[in-house]
C-alpha cells in the first residue's frame, strides 16, 4: 500500500498565449536532467494553420527549465515539423540520455486527416538539448509512444513502443538491436514487424483496455519500472477512463512482467485533469527519481492541455506490487461461526464492533437467525485472537418500531453492523436500524461502562434515530474526541462517506444528523469505485486520525482501505492508500452469504499491533492484524513540491 501526492505547483507548465505555436496547450512533458538542472521536453500545441486545416491544431516540441519553485519556465521551441514524415505535427516526446546523446522519440504526423497511415514514430538526436543534430523516421508502420531504455540490456540497445495504436488492438512490444543506428533503417523494422507477436508485452487486463507506453523505463532493484497509460473501457466511450499504471519488467528479459499494479496509480480527479482539450485525461510521459529521498515523480499530461506531476515513495510502490496485503489473518480460520443450535445466530455472525476495556477485548457482533432478524451478540477475548467466552443470548435486540419487521415474517430487519465508542465512561453504540421496508437509518444507544461490564443489558438506553427519513444512511460511528468543542459523527449516505457535528450528545433523543460534510468519495477505476463506507471508528494517533473504510469495486468485491486524516480534524483528508490493505482471500471470505466480502466494524490497538475484527462473506467473524507504525508510514503524504 502506498499514497500518491499531486504537486502543489500543478500545473507545472501552462500554454503560452503570447506564442502562437504553444498558445493552445503545453502537455505530456518528459523530464531530463542536464548539468544539475531539470528540463522538461514537452508537446506544444498551437493554433491551426488555416492554409492546412481550420480544425487541426499544429504540434511541435518545446523545452522548459525547472525553476526554484518547482514550476517550469524559460520555455522555447526545440524543434518543429519540417520533414515529410512530421510536417503536420510532432507530438508526445520521450527523451533518454544514452551513451552521450539525448534521443528524443516522438510521434510524427505526415498528413491530415490524421490516421494510421500518417502517424508513425520518429527520433530527434541532440548532444546539448539546444541543437538537433539529426532526425529520423523510425517505423514504416503506425506507431506511437516509443522510448529508449537508458542502458543496454545484455549488450543490446532496447526500445519499447506501442505499435498500431490507431488501428486497434494496439500492441506494446520490445525491439532490440546491436546499435541504435539499426533502428533508423526500414529493413530492421520489416524483419521485426514480421515477428511482432514474439515481441509483444501483454499489458492489457481486459479486452476493453487500450494501453500506451508512458515514461522511459527506470531501472530499480526489482527490475525495469514501466509507467504506462491504461485507458479502461476504451472501446466503450461512455465508460472510458484514462489511468496511469505500472509494471516491473525483468532486468535481462524485458518481455517478462515480474509484477504489476493491481489498481491505477492515478486517475483524473483534479480540475486540471478533468477539464481541458480532452476531458478526464492523465497521461504519463516521464519520471524523475530522487535516490536520497526515495521519491519518484511521475510527470504527466493533464486534460491534454497542461503538464503536471505526482509524487510517491518508490520503495512503497515496489513493495505494494510485490506483497498481497498489509494484514495477517489469525491462523486456524474464523474465530466465530454460526451456531446451528442457537436460533438467533444459526444463519450468520458477522460485521463486529470491538472495544478494549482494561486487558480484555469485547467483540459485539451482528447475528442473524433463520427469521432474518439481526441482533447483537457478545464474544470475549483475552489475547485478541481467540474467543474465551461467547454469551448464549443476545446483548441487544430490536425494540423500537423502526427496527421491527414491517413486512413478511422472513424479511430482513433488526439492528445491523454495530460500531462502538467510549466517551467519559459511557459506551455509545451506533447501528443501522432497518424494518424491511423503509430506507435504513442510523440509530444510537448507550450504556455505562459499569453496566456493560456488569452485563446489565437491560440498561441500554432507548435507541433513537439520528438520520433523516427517506435517505439510506448506514455505517455510522461517533468519533471519540470532540473537534472545536463539537462531537463528530461519520456516516455513509448513498456511496460516499460523510461527517456531521453536534454541540452535545446528551440527551440522545436530541441528536439529529442534518448535513453531509464530504469526507471521502468513491474513486473511478479503483477497488473502491462503486461505494465506500466506514469500517471501524477512527483511531487518533500522533500522526493523525487513522480511518479504516470499506470499498466496493465494480464487480461487487468488498475490500478494506485506509486513509490518514488531519490530527486536529478527522474530516480533513491528508493521505489515502492507493491499494487496499486487505481484500477477500480465503474461502470463508469468498463463499459466504454475500461472496467476496471483508467488512470490519471494529479495531483495537495493543502496543503497535492493530487488531481488525471483520465479517467474512457476511457469515463469519475473523480477526487480522497489522503493524500500526508500518501502516501510518505508508499513509504519510509524500512531499508535494
Amino acid at each position: 500500500m502506498y499514497t500518491v501526492t499531486r504537486s502543489q505547483k500543478n500545473p507545472l507548465l501552462l500554454p503560452s498565449p503570447h506564442d502562437p505555436r504553444q498558445a493552445v496547450a503545453a502537455l505530456n512533458g518528459c523530464p531530463i536532467q542536464k548539468d544539475g538542472a531539470t528540463y522538461l521536453v514537452y508537446r506544444a500545441i498551437g493554433r491551426p494553420d488555416p492554409l492546412v486545416s481550420n480544425d487541426a491544431p499544429r504540434s511541435c516540441i518545446g523545452i522548459a527549465k525547472e525553476q526554484p519553485d518547482g514550476t517550469f519556465a524559460e520555455e522555447r521551441i526545440l524543434f518543429e515539423g519540417n520533414e515529410s514524415y512530421d510536417m503536420y505535427a510532432c507530438e508526445d516526446p520521450r527523451v533518454t540520455y544514452f551513451e552521450g546523446k539525448y534521443y528524443i522519440f516522438y510521434t510524427a504526423i505526415s498528413g491530415v486527416p490524421f490516421g494510421p497511415s500518417t502517424i508513425k514514430a520518429a527520433c530527434a538526436i541532440s548532444s546539448d538539448l539546444i541543437t538537433i543534430e539529426s532526425r529520423h523516421l523510425v517505423t514504416p508502420f503506425n506507431a506511437k509512444a516509443m522510448t529508449l531504455f537508458p542502458e543496454r540490456i545484455e549488450g543490446k540497445v532496447t526500445l519499447i513502443l506501442t505499435a498500431h495504436t490507431d488501428e486497434p488492438p494496439a500492441v506494446t512490444a520490445i525491439a532490440q538491436a546491436d546499435s541504435i543506428e539499426e533502428f533508423f533503417t526500414e529493413d530492421y523494422w520489416t524483419t521485426w514487424h514480421a515477428n511482432l507477436q514474439s515481441q509483444k508485452l501483454i499489458l492489457s487486463k481486459t479486452s476493453d483496455d487500450h494501453n500506451e507506453v508512458g515514461a522511459p523505463p527506470l531501472l530499480t532493484k526489482d527490475g525495469w519500472l514501466l509507467i504506462y497509460s491504461r485507458a479502461q473501457h476504451y472501446f466503450t466511450p461512455e465508460k472510458r477512463l484514462f489511468t496511469i499504471e505500472a509494471v516491473v519488467l525483468d532486468k535481462v528479459n524485458p518481455l517478462k512482467i515480474v509484477y504489476r499494479t493491481r489498481n491505477p496509480i492515478l486517475v483524473p480527479e483534479a480540475a486540471y485533469e478533468r477539464f481541458g482539450l480532452v476531458r478526464d485525461v492523465v497521461f504519463p510521459s516521464g519520471l524523475i527519481y530522487n535516490e536520497t529521498t526515495d521519491v519518484l515523480s511521475i510527470f504527466y499530461g493533464a486534460g491534454d492541455t497542461v503538464c503536471a506531476k505526482a509524487n510517491l515513495v518508490l520503495s512503497h510502490l515496489l513493495t505494494s506490487m510485490r506483497e498481497e496485503e498489509l494484514v495477517t489473518r489469525a491462523p486456524r480460520g474464523p474465530i466465530l461461526k454460526p451456531l446451528l443450535r442457537s436460533k438467533w445466530q444459526n444463519v450468520a455472525v458477522f460485521n463486529p464492533a470491538a472495544i478494549k476495556i482494561d486487558d480484555t477485548t469485547y467483540i459485539l457482533y451482528r447475528a442473524m437467525g433463520s427469521d432474518n432478524t439481526s441482533v447483537v451478540g457478545l464474544a470475549v477475548s483475552q489475547d485478541g485472537y481467540t474467543v474465551s467466552e461467547r454469551l448464549p443470548d443476545p446483548i441487544y435486540l430490536p425494540r423500537e418500531s423502526f427496527e421491527m419487521k414491517k413486512a413478511g415474517d422472513n424479511t430482513f430487519s433488526g439492528c445491523e453492523d454495530p460500531r462502538i465508542t467510549c466517551i467519559d465512561n459511557t459506551l455509545y453504540m451506533l447501528y443501522t436500524a432497518y424494518n424491511g421496508v423503509d430506507e435504513p437509518r442510523v440509530a444510537i444507544t448507550s450504556i455505562s461502562k459499569t453496566d456493560f461490564l456488569d452485563r446489565a443489558w437491560e440498561k441500554w438506553h432507548t435507541p433513537h434515530l439520528i438520520s433523516p427519513p427517506g435517505i439510506s444512511d448506514k455505517d455510522a460511528c461517533l468519533v471519540s474526541e470532540t473537534v472545536k468543542g463539537e462531537y463528530v459523527f461519520l456516516h455513509r449516505i448513498n456511496g460516499q462517506l460523510c461527517a456531521d457535528t453536534v454541540p452535545s450528545i446528551e440527551p440522545l433523543e436530541n441528536i439529529q444528523l442534518s448535513k453531509c460534510i464530504d469526507v471521502l468519495q468513491p474513486r473511478p477505476g479503483f477497488w473502491d469505485s462503486r461505494k465506500i463506507g466506514l469500517a471501524s471508528p477512527p483511531l487518533h494517533t500522533s500522526a493523525g486520525w487513522l480511518l479504516l473504510y470499506h470499498g466496493i469495486s465494480e464487480d461487487g468485491t468488498y475490500s478494506l482501505g485506509a486513509a490518514l486524516m488531519d490530527t486536529h480534524d478527522p474530516t480533513v483528508l491528508i493521505g489515502r492508500g492507493i491499494e487496499p490493505i486487505m481484500f477477500p482471500h480465503t474461502a470463508y471470505e469468498h463463499e459466504g452469504i454475500i461472496p467476496h466480502v471483508v467488512f470490519p466494524c471494529g479495531a483495537v490497538l495493543q502496543d503497535d499491533t492493530l487488531f481488525i475484527y471483520y465479517g467474512g462473506g457476511d457469515k463469519v467473524v475473523h480477526v487480522a492484524t497489522c503493524s500500526l507504525s508500518l501502516l501510518m508510514n505508508r499513509l504519510q503524504p509524500v512531499p508535494a513540491k
